[in-house]
């Protein structure tokens, strides 16, 4: 199965599911990354999705400027969707905190669909089926019910230091805002934890839509 993990950040990945996609390669899964980075996070990214397995793309879109209904925005997001062909995509909550990410949400949401239409010019002639689309967590898991669970209890150290490679962002925010970042997003996944009664998990919820919606999970 090939996994298709769109975030806005370059560490959004890292913080809402980097080890449900570990656990993914760890079974034989294939999982594209695809995050908007700055040329000095892009190098973090990359580093970080080299120690899973990940292979790491960038659309190039700056901070603040992912809005909603920007068509060169959308056909990015279709070509890449149609180029990779996946089976799922794990994405931004529709009600996260950011505008970016609320955004991105919106964005994978029509793009997905856009990309299955054959005759819609950017999918160049190779569209693919409406995929199921997971939603990760929300920062602290705010206004977020998980539905799904993975258990990342053997991945949550890998998960750590993945997020380490972004070493500018956990730098920025212990200065800024006097936080020890891997600290609280490990707490975060522990808590999740404690609802499904494991070690560790990152929570999902499905986009219930249809045709989006499938029988059973595509979390590993």
């Amino acid at each position: 199965m090939k996994v298709l993990a769109i975030g806005c950040h370059p560490d959004d990945i890292e913080i809402g599911c980097a080890g449900t996609l570990a656990k993914y390669v760890k079974l034989g899964h294939v999982i594209i990354q695809p995050d908007e980075l700055g040329p000095m996070r892009i190098g973090e990214a990359k580093k970080a999705g080299s120690m899973a397995g990940i292979k790491v793309r960038t659309l190039d879109i700056g901070d603040l400027v992912v809005y909603d209904g920007k068509r060169e925005h959308r056909d990015a997001v279709v070509e890449l969707i149609c180029e990779e062909q996946p089976d799922v995509i794990i994405t931004h909550y529709p009600n996260d905190y950011m505008p970016d990410h609320t955004a991105v949400s919106k964005l994978v949401f029509d793009a997905s669909f856009a990309a299955s239409v054959a005759h819609y010019p950017a999918t160049k002639g190779h569209p693919c089926e409406v995929t199921p689309i997971y939603y990760m967590d929300t920062l602290a898991g705010v206004n977020f019910m998980p539905t799904e669970y993975v258990d990342i209890t053997d991945f949550i150290d890998l998960k750590i230091q993945m997020l380490e490679c972004h070493e500018s962002q956990l730098k920025w925010m212990r200065d800024h805002d006097h936080i020890d970042f891997a600290e609280f997003v490990k707490t975060c996944a522990r808590y999740r934890g404690l609802q499904c009664g494991v070690g560790y998990a990152e929570g999902f919820t499905k986009c219930y839509a249809w045709p989006k919606v499938v029988p059973g999970t595509r979390l590993p």
